[in-house]
């Protein structure tokens, strides 16, 4: 089973989760912040995870540390149960539209920290998340997994569409990226034998 149980907390967040990459989508999600579970939920179903999360933070302050924090413990819940990553397919990439919008996802389980987030948004929050919190969430995720996330919104007018596009995406492609490839089977997919 290639799953994990991770926790973080500090004096602005408590967050913990349980992940299952190789599960049917179910999940559970709890932040506080009404839209970011909305996006975590997306994420988790298109990708097959099954994911419970649960986080507290100090959303009287700003809901910045807790979607932080949520992507530090669930990027380190991915490091934890790729393991040796042994047989994993290491890329994976989906293109994803949302009515009129349409977002690129590319996703490289290199063991080297990289996020390029090019998307802009008209609107500055949305259910209680900050829209300039979605790059926070994929700059936190790729330090603590460690991978290189490539996301592009490539059109889109509504600004829920296009982050909702983006969250679909990166679950597509993770769950391409995690994917055990039988023909690698025992190996790391890389020249330099490590990951």
């Amino acid at each position: 089973m290639r799953s994990s149980r991770t926790e973080r907390k500090t004096q602005e967040t408590a967050v913990s989760a349980g992940l299952e990459l190789d599960g049917t989508g179910d999940f559970e999600t709890d932040t506080g912040v009404p839209f970011f579970d909305h996006m975590l939920s997306q994420f988790a179903k298109q990708g097959l995870f099954d994911l419970k999360l649960k986080a507290k933070g100090d959303l009287k302050v700003d809901a910045h540390h807790t979607v932080e924090d949520v992507g530090i413990v669930l990027g380190e819940a991915f490091r934890q149960a790729l393991g040796d990553k042994l047989g994993v397919e290491r890329y994976g990439f989906s293109n994803c539209p949302m009515d009129e919008s349409l977002a690129s996802v590319t996703v490289d389980i290199s063991g080297r920290s990289c996020c390029v987030f090019s998307a802009s948004f008209a609107r500055q929050e949305i259910g209680g998340m900050p829209t300039e919190n979605v790059r926070d969430f994929f700059e936190a995720f790729t330090r603590s997994c460690p991978c290189a996330v490539n996301i592009q919104i490539i059109c889109g007018e509504n600004d829920h569409h296009k982050i909702e596009a983006v969250f679909k995406a990166f679950g597509r492609a993770m769950r391409d990226a995690c994917a055990i490839n039988p023909r690698v089977e025992g190996k790391i997919q890389s020249t330099k034998g490590i990951l």
